[in-house]
């Protein structure tokens, strides 16, 4: 199993980035997806996920209306599209299948 973040980057407060994970080595369509986040000093944090369909979707509290979760099954891909980002959206984000995690790409909100 091979995960690989991308997208992750510096933007302003109330700015937009949208992360990739390109997954391999398992059936992508037959499994939900996650993506966590861990800021500095905290504990890994479960952001967002959906099912292998892509027809379920559950958010953080912190995030919901914010973030939108999708996945692309033709490239074996899941998205996190962040908008209004907020200084404490500031971390580490990991894309993770059962035990599986990726390497991770930073977010950093910083005006």
């Amino acid at each position: 199993v091979q995960l690989v973040e991308s997208g992750g980057g510096l933007v302003q407060p109330g700015g937009s980035l949208r992360l990739s994970c390109a997954a391999s080595g398992f059936t992508f369509s037959s499994y939900a997806m996650n993506w966590y986040r861990q800021a500095p000093g905290k504990e890994r944090e479960l952001v967002a996920r959906i099912s292998g369909a892509g027809f379920s979707t559950n958010y953080a509290d912190s995030v919901k209306g914010r973030f939108t979760i999708s996945r692309d099954n033709r490239k074996d891909t899941v998205y996190l599209q962040m908008n209004s980002l907020k200084l404490e959206d500031t971390a580490v984000y990991y894309c993770n299948y059962r035990e599986s995690w990726g390497q991770g790409t930073q977010v950093t909100v910083s005006s």
